[in-house]
Parts: C-alpha cells; structure tokens; sequence
C-alpha cells in the first residue's frame, strides 16, 4: 500500500465519499443538556460567562424543555440553585427544593425525556464545599448521607438518574443502597468517577453561585496529571453500583476517555464542561474562529475518544445543525 497505487485522497474527493467511509458519528442521540434552575419566579438570566446559557426559575422551563424534544434531545441534567444556603445544605434535601420541583415540572411537560440530577450540596452550602466541613475539612463519612438523602429526595420526585458529582470515597454504594432500601431500584446511577480539580470549571461557579470560601477542592477532586487513578475509581464506582460513568472535563482529558473506553464495557459519559464552553464562545464572538464548526468538531472528538455520551450548553445548537437547520 505505497504511493502511488494507494492514494488516501480518493476516498476524500466529495461530501458523499465522505460521509459514507466516516469512522465516527455524531448523533443527537450522543447529548445531554445541563441546565441551570432556581428559586423564584419569571426569572430567566442569561449567564455572563456562558452567552447562551441561563438560570431558569421552575416556572420558565416549558420553554426550553419544548426546545429539547422538538430537537430530538434525549436528557437532561439539572444543577439547583437555592434561595439561601448553610453549612449543611438543608435546601438540598427538601422534597419541595428547587430540583425535585423542575423533575415533576419536567416530567409534566415531557414524560419521555430523561432527567438526570445534579446530586452535589456545593450550591447549596455557605461555605461552598462539596459536603460537610468540620475544622476546614470535608469529612467524608458524614457528607454521604447528607448525599443520599438529596438523591433520595431526586428520586422520589421522578428523576430518572441521579448523578452525584461530589467525589466522596463510597458515595456511589451509599446512594444505591439509599435508593433500593427506598424501592428506587430502577433509578440509575451516573457516577462522575473521574472529576478531576480543574480551572475549566470557572463559568460554572459563576453560573451556580458555588466557589468554594476558602481553601480549594483538590483534597477529594482528583490531581489532573493522574490517569492510572482515574481507572481506579471508575472500577470503584463500578463495583458500588455505577449504571454509568464518567470522565470530567472531556477535552483536556481525551486520553482518560480513551483509557476508560478500553479499561471498561460500560456506558461512558465525558462532560464537556462550562470553560471548554466558554472559550468557543469568546473565540468566536471576536471572529477568531468558526464557532459552529470548531463545535462540532470538538463533540465529534469527544466522541471519537470513546464516550457514549456528552453533558455539553452546546447540546441544542449542535441538535440543530444534525437536524440540517
């Protein structure tokens, strides 16, 4: 197969040749929409740091839900931001908080699509921390009931999945427990196995209200040079009851993607995070590059990389453009 009896090219010549030997595709099957809901009432505030994106009050979601099934989006995931907030995220845990509203507002409006749950207290704690603080640490033990009871309170308000994003050591088992002892076993589990302590989360803090008030998140997030951890835990969650993992951000971590993929013949999700986001945007606000296309390429790699699944803001344009509009 050397030149010139083998000429790669060939197979380049048109859009039809093209698509007809393309390796990887991109579906809309493939997304998952993040979507940010809030206490109050006729609020829709579009988000600085992510043009595009906005704080849903409960009552305003009909709108965007229309927009996901009339475009063919399968799921959703919804982060909540409460009217107030304390050291041990109590908001997070009530069976009428702001999430377990927009599941049943959802689940009015669209039974058929998927809702996912946010299952993390960092929005709903003063000091901003991914579970309970005592002397300036994030205990562990303590933080998982506290995470099964919000899981809990998801699942019986209909949610589908639960998601939980907080990175405590055997917060997947806890909550699958949690939920079989309450008779939710048929709700699924999306772990965030390999979340990793990045600086691409920044729009997000901005969007959620949920910065932490001092020190950092690296004591349980995990150290962004490691892979060889990430499938540690990936085969921790697994073990614990995992239906679904995942890998967050995607682009910096194609690698840890494709390890997963190979490691591991189980559903993968790759979250396309608030930063990756953002920079797309800014980019292409000044004519730097094309947006859409830098977009579109950016999911496909992701899905080359081996996820079945990508949480992305960009999951109704990109529905769009599949759709040919």
């Amino acid at each position: 197969m050397q030149f010139p009896e083998y000429r790669a090219r060939r197979v380049r010549k048109t859009e039809n040749l093209r698509r007809m030997v393309r390796e990887t595709r991109l579906s809309v099957d493939n997304l998952i929409y993040p979507m940010f809901v809030q206490e109050g009432e006729k609020i829709t505030d579009e988000i600085g740091a992510m043009p595009g994106q906005f704080r849903y009050s409960v009552d305003r979601l009909r709108e965007p839900v229309k927009r996901m099934v009339d475009l063919g989006v399968p799921g959703v995931i919804l982060f909540g931001i409460p009217d107030k907030k304390d050291p041990l995220a109590q908001e997070a845990v009530k069976a009428d908080g702001v999430v377990p509203r927009a599941v049943k507002t959802i689940k009015d409006l669209a039974p058929e699509l998927t809702v996912i749950t946010d299952v993390c207290v960092c929005e709903y704690t003063s000091h901003g921390h991914c579970g309970v603080v005592r002397d300036n640490q994030v205990d562990n033990d303590p933080s998982l009931e506290l995470l099964g009871e919000m899981a809990l309170a998801h699942a019986n308000a209909g949610a589908d999945v639960v998601a939980p994003s907080d990175m405590m050591d055997g917060r997947v088992g806890f909550i699958r427990e949690t939920l079989d002892e309450a008779e939710h076993d048929t709700v699924a589990i999306m772990a965030y196995s390999a979340k990793y302590a990045s600086a691409y989360y920044g729009p997000f803090r901005e969007a959620a209200d949920s910065a932490p008030q001092f020190g950092d998140r690296r004591g349980y997030q995990m150290d962004p040079p490691n892979a060889r951890e990430a499938l540690r835990e990936v085969a921790l969650d697994i073990e614990e009851g995992a239906d679904i993992v995942m890998v967050k951000p995607a682009l910096a971590y194609l690698d840890v993607i494709r390890q997963v993929r190979d490691e591991f013949d189980y559903p993968l999700a790759a979250y396309n995070v608030s930063g990756e986001y953002a920079m797309i945007k800014a980019a292409a606000e000044r004519g730097w590059i094309d947006g859409e296309r830098v977009m579109m390429e950016t999911l496909t790699a992701i899905v080359r990389a081996g996820a079945d699944m990508i949480l992305t803001y960009h999951a109704l344009e990109a529905a769009r453009i599949l759709a040919g509009g």
